[in-house]
């Protein structure tokens, strides 16, 4: 039942706030916070609990939800090392996204923290539902609270980048329920469950029922919907938008984890389903990821806003974190999966921190700042901290990730390995200019040398994320022991498609039935 309580916990936390007054403002972000320090102490188990060495899937809960004559959804639970990460990124970064609210929020408070425990309520059933059918309710869940966050509570252009933001995704949704209704009709599958759904259209494939053609359709039904939630270049330009329009706490959980989603349903659903289709298109992801890491990063680096710059930042570091799995490399796709693990860490803090910065001064102009480290220098430190943090410096969580993303891409084509190591260097170029423009030089403004420097809320809630930093950082064999097992699991179903590698499907053969999928042992 534990996976049960963590997806409610927060929804039952929201339904007190329905009958409180809004003028009880202290006391309603107090019970909000505190709802979700509960659940986050809650899933600590997933972390202290979780056995590498047992079973692929842990935690698991298993009942009858939809049974009808052609359709039987379950609630099926269950936590591999891939969801137990993500789950346990999710429970950290909202009680620490919801005190950074303490003063930005002031209006329609009581509404915003109910939105923000419902999103956190959706965004754990993604990442725990083991049924393909509950999993889509959970991701669609997950659009109707960010929307309010960002239409009520967003800046001047808010109703335009949170429409763009739910038309890019509804589009990518309904291709998703489409092929979510032929995938199930095709496979002949009993239930939704996802590994049944996986084995069903194996055996679909080896009995012809399921054409290359059907399965390449299928795959870009799913993939582009999962494309747009990264997002990959070129359907990011919803992101900085979204990003430069919302609050500050829902910066945090946009880049921290709704992001994430994208990159956990290639992992979950795309590639285990249709590996001969992710083999014969993992170049094509490939160069679209190394495109919007070098995009992202020029784009970055032109910007006068920081809080769009970190935005474009975020498609170039989840380009890494997506070409790391589309290599197809255990290290490279332990390298994705840690690297959004530390992006969630990593451009969430910025997000904070910018905030905070927004609060003194009612600016993100790169150019109403100048020199001043002098005036606030706990505040610089923290993010000059982070900064060498997200351009991956040694012994912090960024360079691990980076590495094993980048190993796995030279690995498969080391040209892939090459031009996604150019992120390494600009991201560098651009995160330390900013850092230069911002903190050094001359103090710029009088007005700035009355900048006030970090209170004790606002260091509390930076601590836990500069310590992930070095934990991370110096220690990530905990973390890669826990996702291993989901990683060989993950490796054995991309390879098994296919003999050789370059044994790839032509596009003459679409149309004929796809040949048995083969077996192979754990990567070790």
């Amino acid at each position: 039942m534990l996976l049960t309580w963590l997806i409610f916990l927060p929804l039952a936390g929201a339904v007190p706030l329905l009958i409180v007054r809004d003028k009880n403002a202290r006391e309603i972000k107090v019970w909000a916070i505190l709802v979700s320090f509960v659940t986050f102490l809650v899933s600590l188990p997933l972390w202290f609990n979780f056995d590498p060495t047992g079973d692929l899937f842990q935690f698991v809960e298993k009942h009858r939800w939809i049974t009808l004559k052609n359709l039987n959804a379950g609630y099926n639970l269950g936590a591999d090392g891939f969801s137990a990460l993500l789950i346990l990124l999710t429970t950290f970064l909202t009680p620490i996204a919801l005190l950074g609210s303490w003063n930005y929020i002031k209006d329609r408070q009581k509404e915003f923290y109910i939105a923000m425990l419902v999103l956190e309520t959706a965004m754990i059933g993604v990442f725990a539902a083991q049924d393909l059918f509950l999993f889509y309710v959970f991701f669609e869940a997950s659009l109707i609270p960010m929307y309010l966050i960002i239409g009520i509570w967003g800046g001047e252009n808010r109703i335009y980048a949170t429409t763009k933001f739910v038309l890019y995704t509804v589009f990518g949704s309904l291709l998703m329920f489409v092929a979510i209704l032929f995938v199930y009709y095709k496979s002949g599958s009993a239930d939704f469950a996802i590994a049944d759904l996986a084995k069903a259209l194996d055996d679909a494939r080896a009995h012809g029922r399921l054409t290359l053609k059907e399965e390449y359709w299928c795959f870009w039904a799913f993939a582009l919907a999962f494309a747009i939630k990264v997002p990959l270049f070129p359907l990011h330009t919803w992101l900085p938008d979204a990003h430069v329009e919302a609050p500050t706490p829902g910066s945090v959980i946009l880049a921290g984890i709704l992001l994430k989603m994208g990159g956990y349903g290639f992992l979950r659903v795309v590639v285990p389903f249709f590996p001969r289709a992710a083999e014969f298109y993992a170049p094509v992801f490939a160069w679209l990821c190394i495109i919007g890491i070098v995009y992202g990063s020029l784009m970055a680096f032109a910007q006068k806003d920081i809080k769009k710059l970190i935005a474009y930042s975020s498609v170039a570091h989840l380009g890494t974190c997506m070409l790391g799995i589309f290599s197809f490399q255990a290290i490279g796709v332990q390298g994705g999966m840690y690297q959004m693990l530390n992006h969630g860490i990593s451009t969430g803090a910025l997000f904070l921190l910018v905030g905070m910065l927004y609060e003194r001064t009612h600016t993100r102009q790169i150019d109403y700042f100048g020199g001043i480290a002098k005036i606030v220098p706990t505040f610089t430190i923290c993010f000059v901290v982070i900064t060498l943090s997200s351009i991956g410096l040694p012994l912090t969580n960024g360079f691990v990730g980076e590495f094993a993303c980048l190993m796995g891409a030279f690995l498969r084509n080391p040209w892939w390995g090459f031009f996604g190591g150019l992120g390494v260097i600009l991201g560098a170029v651009y995160m330390l200019y900013l850092v230069k423009r911002v903190f050094f030089g001359k103090v710029i403004r009088r007005s700035n040398e009355s900048l006030e420097d970090l209170d004790g809320r606002e260091i509390s809630l930076l601590i836990p994320l500069l310590a992930m930093v070095f934990v991370m950082g110096l220690a990530p064999t905990p973390f890669f022991k826990r996702m291993e097992p989901a990683v060989n699991a993950f490796v054995k179903a991309s390879e098994g498609a296919h003999p050789t590698a370059s044994a790839k499907p032509s596009m003459a053969a679409l149309d004929a039935p796809a040949p048995a999928v083969s077996k192979r042992g754990d990567v070790q």
